[in-house]
């Protein structure tokens, strides 16, 4: 005998009903009020452990029977109001009670089934239109947002992938503006919790037990749990940067609603025509006029949903899915694009890669909404480096660069410490990023005349000191005569463009260019010699063409060149040693049995 309280085995009780017999009992129910205990049977079978026909013959049964039934029931036990004492003992009160907590168990057991790695593909595609049916008719024709929010929360909780149905409630759904809308608000209130349980967790921390086997036990949960938050996260980043944009709504388009206004009162008139014309006419206005509304209201929701989520703890690879897309896909939808200053400026000041894809979104900010950012060009002058030239996305940061230093107000020091620094950059970058270096160091040159005079000086000093009082240092009074004939006064270590000394240099650097191993450096270089000083004589190079460069572009557009003359080594004799005596006057270069020797011996000085 079975133990009190035990529940009985489900495998053996679904073995005991056939298909047909199934289809039988929704037949019955759907029939009469009298095969009403035919109910939680068919609500058994609606369970990712159930094989899919017996699911599906169950839910088509059940929907069918919860369809017209919807706007009788009552309010949900957990959301309504205690019931007025008369009706507690009316029996079809008590009743349609019964009906409306099976319905509940019912949309409870859909949406296990939709995020079940267990259900077939198909058979989630169902599930998902009849929870979002139920959605739309649930609530007399309005929005149900407690069903979709629940539905919504088991999505975005769910530790298995969710990809398929998220997709599917992308394609099939999010081109509803009131769909949108509440899920804008779902979301914003997930995020708004996973950041109070990481605000708990840290108070936990500051009062952590002193025993050690209570923190171990501690730590091993928060390390789970965090592993958990980064799951739940990266389904909010899933499905938030599907939405689609609201770009272009506004009071006059007629956007398409996926519930009603609501006006399930209301009867059409059998024997009027014209009162069924008036009637649709004036619903079809409700309609527009609610999708206008909702349309005021849905920036304010999706600004609130990107901010709360951004105030999480981010994976470091949803951190740069967020920077690449911030620009062009959340910040021209935000009610206020300046709160997403302190955002930015905290990662624009991490540096490396991450600075680099932040810059984009702040250049926006500040040459679109006003943004004062003081230390910009000093955070911009410290991120050219070397490993900047093989960065993913460096081809953004070259063109953002090219714009920033664009404006006609840029101090002269400035342009010359960004110039001054790409130049001693060329001596260490792939030749691409030489060529990317020429076109930004010619558009420098081009818009700031003030600072021609690096491409040639003289060791003056005179000019030494009148540039020195234009670049306010310290060092103005500097005899000249202690620092050797030569010596270059940048200083490529120090990170303030102010105190670099780039006013007292020269590009030396691009002149050894021209003798670059390269030939397209060098051929570039070359054809840029012409007078910069008059800027009507010269135009400035789309950085664009060159910014995306790799060595397998150089490549590729070499062996596309048609060239006429093709320098050939000819030698009537077989060389014998890789140089000749005639390139190195003086030296002997011998070889012993093809071994060379590590004493140095067979070189000897003649």
């Amino acid at each position: 005998m079975a133990s009190v309280g035990s529940k009985p085995k489900r495998k053996k009780a679904k073995h005991s009903v056939s298909l047909s017999d199934l289809k039988t009992l929704g037949q019955q129910l759907l029939s009469s009020r009298a095969h009403v205990n035919n109910l939680p049977t068919l609500l058994s079978y609606v369970s990712p452990t159930s094989p899919p026909p017996y699911a599906l013959e169950s839910l088509l049964s059940l929907h069918s029977f919860f369809a017209p039934l919807l706007p009788s029931l009552p309010p949900s036990s957990s959301s309504s109001k205690p019931s007025p004492l008369n009706l507690q003992d009316d029996p079809d009160f008590i009743y349609r009670t019964w009906l409306r907590s099976k319905f509940d168990q019912f949309v409870d057991s859909l949406i296990d089934l939709a995020v079940s790695p267990d259900s077939d593909e198909t058979l989630k595609e169902i599930v998902l239109d009849t929870i979002m049916e139920f959605v739309k008719t649930g609530n007399n024709g309005r929005f149900h947002s407690s069903i979709y929010h629940r539905f919504l929360h088991t999505v975005v909780h769910s530790a298995e992938s969710v990809d398929f149905l998220t997709d599917l409630l992308v394609s099939n759904y999010f081109k509803y503006i009131d769909v949108r809308y509440f899920t804008y608000i779902s979301l914003e209130k997930f995020a708004r919790t996973l950041e109070a349980k990481v605000i708990t967790d840290v108070d936990a921390d500051s009062q952590d037990d002193s025993h050690s086997r209570a923190r171990s036990v501690l730590s091993d949960l928060r390390v789970y749990c965090s592993c958990r938050m980064e799951s739940f996260i990266l389904n909010i980043h899933y499905i938030i940067s599907r939405i689609p944009h609201v770009v272009g709504l506004d009071e006059k388009s007629d956007c398409e609603l996926w519930s009603g206004p609501g006006n399930g009162s209301k009867e059409l008139s059998e024997n009027s025509k014209v009162e069924d014309k008036k009637l649709q006419r004036e619903k079809h206005k409700n309609n527009v006029f609610s999708a206008a509304s909702i349309a005021k209201k849905i920036k304010l929701k999706f600004t609130k949903a990107w901010i709360s989520f951004l105030r999480l703890q981010l994976p470091l690879d949803v951190y740069k899915e967020v920077l690449v897309s911030l620009h062009h896909a959340v910040i021209p939808n935000l009610s206020n694009p300046i709160m997403l200053c302190d955002f930015l400026t905290r990662s624009y000041d991490i540096g490396g890669v991450v600075s680099v894809m932040a810059l984009s979104s702040l250049f926006v900010l500040m040459t679109q909404y006003g943004l004062e950012y003081p230390n910009f060009y000093e955070k911009l002058y410290a991120l050219l480096a070397p490993s900047i030239f093989m960065a993913k996305h460096r081809a953004k940061f070259f063109q953002l660069l090219d714009s920033c230093l664009k404006s006609p107000l840029l101090p002269a020091y400035l342009a010359a410490a960004f110039a001054k620094k790409l130049s001693r950059l060329s001596l260490s970058v792939p030749p691409s990023g030489a060529l990317v270096i020429i076109a930004l160091i010619h558009n420098l040159l081009r818009r700031h005349p003030s600072i021609n005079c690096l491409v040639h000086r003289e060791d003056d000093d005179e000019t030494t000191k009148c540039n020195s009082k234009a670049e306010g240092d310290s060092e103005t009074g500097l005899d000249m005569s202690s620092r050797k004939q030569g010596m270059d006064w940048f200083n490529n270590e120090e990170s303030n463009p102010i105190k670099c000394n780039a006013m007292r240099s020269s590009l030396w650097e691009i002149d050894t260019l021209r003798h670059h191993y390269c030939p397209p450096v060098s051929r570039f270089v070359l054809s840029l010699e012409n007078d910069l000083t008059v800027r009507a004589k010269t135009t400035e190079i789309t950085v664009k063409d060159f910014s995306s460069g790799s060595y397998t572009t150089i490549f590729g557009d070499e062996i596309r060149r048609r060239v006429k003359q093709v320098p050939l080594a000819f030698y009537k004799v077989t060389p014998a040693s890789l140089f000749t005596d005639s390139d190195f006057p003086g030296w002997t270069f011998k070889y012993d049995d093809g071994k060379e020797k590590n004493d140095g011996s067979e070189i000897k000085n003649q």
